[in-house]
């Protein structure tokens, strides 16, 4: 029993001194002029639902939950939102050649259509994320439409 004792308070301390490693926070108060936001004009029902289910991870500003304050959580979530931005970053959306463009909104439109995005694992905790069959395919007519005026 005191071997488990102490495996316990090791544990804890090493919990108690993770939560003092700080993470980088993707947050920004500005937005850029290479917002897609911006350089395309979004109607606002398309709008508020990409802020609302993309935002978080494919931009320069991430709305962060309360929970992003317990390590090891915080570093989950950063590593989540670095891949998400490597992948596709909507702030920086401009930035991109047409070719470029062409292609993030081929897979863009796949991904909602596969219902891989949002995540799963981000919309058991964020409801609101998710879309609503009239949502979903108000986005994907609206990403079709884009493409085919990029490729114009």
């Amino acid at each position: 029993m005191k071997t488990v004792k102490k495996i316990m308070m090791v544990l804890l301390v090493a919990f108690v001194g993770i939560q003092f490693i700080p993470t980088e926070r993707n947050q920004s108060d500005i937005v850029p002029v290479t917002d897609f936001m911006l350089v395309n004009k979004v109607p606002n029902n398309i709008k508020s639902k990409l802020q609302v289910s993309c935002y978080d991870c494919h931009s320069n500003n991430t709305n962060y939950p309360w929970y992003n304050k317990i390590q090891p959580v915080a570093w989950f979530l950063e590593s989540h939102i670095d891949e998400g931005k490597t992948e596709l970053n909507f702030s920086e959306w401009d930035s991109l050649s047409n070719r470029r463009k062409g292609s993030k909104l081929r897979s863009i439109i796949k991904q909602i259509e596969s219902d891989k995005m949002p995540l799963s694992s981000y919309t058991i905790i964020h409801k609101e994320a998710v879309f609503s069959g009239t949502e979903k395919q108000d986005i994907i007519s609206y990403m079709k439409k884009l493409k085919d005026s990029i490729s114009n």
